[in-house]
């Protein structure tokens, strides 16, 4: 179960992709299935662009924060998948392409999903 800091680091990221009208963010508690981090954030970027405007927007976001990102790119991959290892929050920015192609909610089903009707 996340702690009570780390919830609400992972509402705050969510509301911040949201703003930037990140689609379908969904977060997952997996502290209780995963060895190596808490929470995975997933959002779906419209094109290239919109990942570039919404990985500028968590940069900034996290450093308010004062959370560091682990093993930085300088920049983004064209894959369409741009994941931001944040130690216990992982952040998975993706087209929609690759995000129906890995359905990552389906590969963690056992995770909880986290309640964002507070963002």
């Amino acid at each position: 179960m996340l702690d009570d800091e780390t919830g609400n680091q992972v509402r705050r990221l969510a509301k911040c992709v949201k703003e930037h009208n990140g689609q379908d963010v969904v977060c997952i508690d997996v502290s209780e299935v995963c060895s190596w981090t808490s929470c995975f954030i997933l959002v779906t970027a419209t094109s290239m662009g919109h990942m570039r405007g919404l990985m500028r927007e968590l940069r900034s976001a996290l450093s308010e924060m004062q959370l560091d990102i682990n093993q930085k790119h300088k920049k983004i991959s064209e894959g369409g998948w741009e994941l931001v290892d944040c130690g216990d929050i992982v952040i998975h920015i993706m087209s929609e392409e690759m995000r129906s192609f890995y359905e990552l909610e389906k590969l963690w089903y056992t995770g909880k999903p986290i309640d964002l009707a507070t963002t």
